[in-house]
């Protein structure tokens, strides 16, 4: 049967979609929705038919997720799906992304047997390198606001870039700030940090940076994500913050 890789942040309610593929004949790799960030299994022989992304939860993910495919060598000619999701916000992912399938969960199956291995695919340089954009615009920081820094590194003026005016980076702040951005190195420090900043994201965005790829010394998403859920915490955003850090942007769970 031909096989199709599903990308979904809740794994509840992906259930019924994996058995709508499977009764038409498809079998589906989903490995969770703690493991969305590992692309081993569409690497995998035979290669999957189309990558489906449900834009109901975290469209932000998609749309890195998209991004990520599409800047992969081997993998960007795989087809990718998009299934539902807020009109507003796919018509955004649909400029960047003009080739991608965008259908319903009603219509996801004869879309699937529509799709074919893509010739010259669209990398998207507004998703991969968004210079329209700087990190502090990526990151919620604008002008005249506080933002706590816990744990940044030396240079953290040089990974923040150019700043809105009046900002004020505050490192450690006796207080809760609207914003804070928790950079961590180690996964020992992070779980035992995580209490703390549940206590702090009652009034305050949490984005947790991290190191990307071998820098990340076992910091993972997934273990960055679950970790943070089991606490009560649910990110709805994610930030390729630079060459050395990316992060996700929590709020407490309601």
């Amino acid at each position: 049967m031909p096989r199709v890789r599903l990308f979904h942040w809740r794994a509840e309610e992906a259930k019924p979609l994996i058995a709508a593929m499977r009764a038409a004949g498809y079998t589906v790799d989903y490995p969770g929705d703690k493991a969305n960030g590992n692309w081993r299994s569409l690497r995998e022989s035979p290669r999957p038919v189309a990558a489906v992304i449900d834009l109901t939860r975290l469209p932000s993910h998609g749309r890195h997720v998209a991004a990520e495919i599409r800047s992969i060598k081997s993998l960007r000619h795989i087809p990718i799906v998009f299934v539902d999701g807020d009109p507003e916000k796919v018509d955004r992912i649909r400029r960047d992304l003009p080739d991608a399938v965008y259908t319903s969960r009603a219509r996801l199956a004869s879309a699937l047997k529509r799709v074919k291995p893509l010739a010259d695919p669209v990398t998207p340089p507004r998703m991969m390198n968004r210079t329209d954009r700087t990190t502090a615009e990526k990151l919620g920081i604008k002008s005249g606001g506080r933002v706590a820094l816990i744990d940044p590194p030396a240079d953290y003026l040089r990974v923040l870039g150019k700043l809105p005016q009046d900002v004020s980076l505050e490192e450690d702040p006796g207080e809760t700030l609207p914003l804070t951005l928790w950079f961590v190195r180690d996964p020992d420090a992070y779980l035992s940090g995580l209490p703390g900043m549940r206590k702090r994201a009652m009034g305050s965005r949490i984005w947790i940076v991290y190191p990307k790829g071998r820098q990340a010394s076992g910091l993972t998403q997934a273990l960055i994500r679950e970790s943070a859920l089991a606490v009560g915490l649910v990110d709805y955003k994610v930030c390729s913050v630079n060459e050395v850090w990316t992060g996700l942007l929590f709020t407490r769970k309601k």
